[in-house]
């Protein structure tokens, strides 16, 4: 079919292109119950146009979603979002959020796959929801940083006693963070990569 005028599918933006710098993608999943804003974040920090998957919630979610906390929101993840971020010239991020609602967790095992690691955003208005979701993830053994999303409303707790609440191993960092601000967001992804180096670098042999 000859596509042209108004029915040309239009290519990537050219600030979409991938840098013909990057030498190494690592694929992170951003996790956590709903409404903790993943999908801020990954809008965030993205350096491209983040591809999102909102719907607009409906009343069938009614007594099946747990949105305490987050009345307010309308949309919601039902798939996935996705973004990407240069970390350095040669090294590229690319971000996959995951859907909060635990109706939907089951498309969270291929969001895993191939993941080097991972982010968990937290809500300390609603720290119950996470346990799920790091469990899942000490299962699967991906390796993960726990980032506090600051909520105006939300209490704050000493990191001691947030590691405990979330019977988290010491070694494993927690960061506070503001998932609306991109300096914010990317210095979590910088915490995830530095402790996973550091990871790699204790199994690598003397």
């Amino acid at each position: 079919m000859d596509f042209k005028g108004s029915d040309t599918i239009p290519g990537p933006r050219t600030e979409d292109h991938l840098p013909q710098t990057a030498q190494a993608a690592v694929k992170i999943v951003i996790v956590g119950g709903f409404g903790v804003g993943k999908t801020t974040m990954v809008g965030s920090v993205s350096e491209i146009r983040p591809l999102t998957t909102e719907e607009t919630m409906t009343q069938a979610g009614v007594g099946v979603d747990d949105n305490y906390g987050s009345e307010s929101k309308t949309a919601t993840t039902v798939a996935m979002d996705f973004g990407r971020i240069s970390i350095t010239d040669q090294l590229v991020l690319y971000l996959f959020g995951t859907p909060g609602q635990e109706r939907f967790w089951f498309l969270w095992n291929g969001l895993f796959e191939g993941a080097l690691g991972a982010v968990v955003l937290i809500d300390t208005r609603r720290l119950e929801v996470s346990f799920d979701v790091i469990g899942r993830l000490e299962e699967r053994g991906v390796p993960f940083v726990v980032a506090v999303n600051s909520f105006p409303d939300g209490p704050r707790y000493p990191i001691a006693d947030l590691r405990s609440a979330l019977d988290l191993a010491e070694e494993i960092p927690i960061i506070e963070c503001d998932a609306r601000r991109r300096a914010s967001s990317r210095d979590v992804l910088m915490t995830l990569m530095r402790f996973l180096h550091a990871l790699a670098t204790a199994k690598t042999p003397a």
